[in-house]
């Protein structure tokens, strides 16, 4: 077998196996029509841990989720009063169905935060608001998360009309209660991002805004509410009400000096050369070639993007980085039985190059759902532990601790909670902390 193939198959085969625990926020729709699983969608980065939930209320992500400060180079334009739908799975790849399980039941809400740059901006921070929220509904005594199981995990929403354009980040968030009665409380958050350049001629902005994280504690009423015995008030979400458009607790934005009026989308595009897209990655075809030398040298540059794909690919799959690795081996193969003409025609492409700016994946309309405004027994997690040089311990990486887990170097956080999870907070490293598992302060 040919080295660069084996090396390239080796790269796929070593990606984490996807594992459902809970549910991830994959896949972004602008007006029912899908943006193509992962793209403008800043998600976790590891497969194995994706679906898993946001326990420490006082982290990072809170904000976009797990590895939710970084940017991705896909940003997604949407017309003004746009609806979006943020597509959530238990399976991140889509490979068994299921939005989330049966018994995390909770609220659902959607948030923006308008930005300089969709790409760069870390997420956390002053300036979100809220623009949807569903929690219990007393007259079907169902909660957001059951609609949402109903709507094939489809959370949707209208944009508010009013919004001035620019850069935004627009940020689903669903809130499992079904351990909040726990002693002590476990909370268990979902958030995600998607980037988007909304395309307005609106000027207003909400003046009241809120810190994520930082929005919500885990003192408060509406992470500590008992779903099994609840209390005869009803049941408010945490944050502030929703913006719903046209308030008088705005600003004109062309009159403030924090943000510029932006007209038209600069960052974020999929070039007019692209022929194949993977998530936020895209491939440009090779450079036409007649001899044998631009053969070889077209199979190299191929290839060399190839690898950039599987390595950047998300949780949600690499069905494009396979497709254009199959145009390499065509291209590759040409090289090998002396045809030098080329390249060979893509076999498969998820783009109609040329149309720089406009949504480029394969269109593919929404998964029918009952209400626009809709808003899973969970699969035990499978915990691929890493050996922690201090110790026999291994370093967590599904945020649970305990029973051989620390929390030291996990990316959860370093100290392990009285209830057994990893986090950062007072919550987490305070009264209670496991010091065996991890560092308490």
């Amino acid at each position: 077998m040919n080295p660069l193939l084996f090396s390239l198959a080796l790269v796929a085969m070593l990606r984490p196996q996807i594992v459902a625990a809970h549910t991830v926020f994959t896949t972004l729709y602008v007006d029912d029509v899908s943006q193509g699983d992962g793209t403008c969608v800043r998600m976790p980065s590891d497969p194995s841990t994706a679906t898993f939930p946001i326990n420490d209320l006082q982290s990072d992500a809170m904000a976009c989720g797990f590895n939710g400060t970084v940017g991705v180079d896909r940003v997604c334009p949407v017309n003004q009063a746009s609806k979006l739908s943020f597509l959530f799975r238990e399976y991140a790849n889509g490979e068994q169905p299921g939005a989330i399980d049966s018994s995390h039941k909770g609220p659902c809400s959607v948030w923006m935060k308008r930005v300089a740059s969709a790409v760069n901006d870390t997420a956390t921070g002053s300036g979100w608001f809220k623009i949807f929220e569903d929690g219990y509904d007393s007259s079907t005594k169902q909660w957001c998360t059951e609609k949402l199981m109903k709507a094939n995990g489809l959370l949707s929403v209208d944009v508010p009309s009013d919004l001035a354009g620019g850069y935004y980040l627009a940020r689903p968030e669903l809130l499992s209660l079904h351990e909040a009665d726990k002693s002590p409380p476990n909370p268990q958050f979902y958030a995600g991002c998607a980037q988007i350049y909304l395309d307005s001629s609106a000027t207003a902005l909400p003046k009241d805004t809120v810190s994520i994280p930082g929005y919500v504690k885990i003192t408060d009423e509406s992470v500590l509410y008992n779903i099994y015995d609840p209390p005869s008030t009803a049941y408010v979400a945490p944050g502030p009400a929703p913006y719903l458009g046209n308030s008088t607790a705005t600003t004109d934005i062309s009159k403030s000096i924090k943000f510029s009026v932006q007209k038209s989308q600069t960052e974020g595009l999929l070039p007019s050369d692209a022929v194949i897209t993977n998530g936020n990655w895209w491939g440009v075809e090779v450079p036409a070639y007649t001899t044998e030398d631009g053969c070889w040298a077209a199979s190299t540059n191929c290839f060399d993007q190839t690898t950039v794909c599987y390595n950047t690919a998300q949780p949600t799959g690499d069905t494009g980085c396979r497709d254009w690795e199959a145009h390499c081996t065509d291209i590759q193969n040409a090289c090998e039985s002396g045809n030098y003409n080329g390249p060979p025609a893509l076999a498969k492409s998820n783009v109609q190059a040329g149309t720089q700016g406009t949504t480029q994946a394969a269109s593919q309309a929404a998964p029918q759902y009952t209400s626009s405004t809709a808003v899973h027994s969970s699969a035990a997690a499978t915990k691929t532990a890493t050996p922690n040089s201090a110790g026999g311990a291994t370093i967590s990486e599904d945020g649970s601790c305990g029973d051989g887990q620390t929390c030291q170097g996990s990316t959860f956080g370093n100290c392990c909670s009285a209830a057994g999870y990893c986090g950062s907070s007072s919550d987490y490293c305070g009264t209670g902390c496991q010091s065996s598992f991890g560092t308490c302060k």
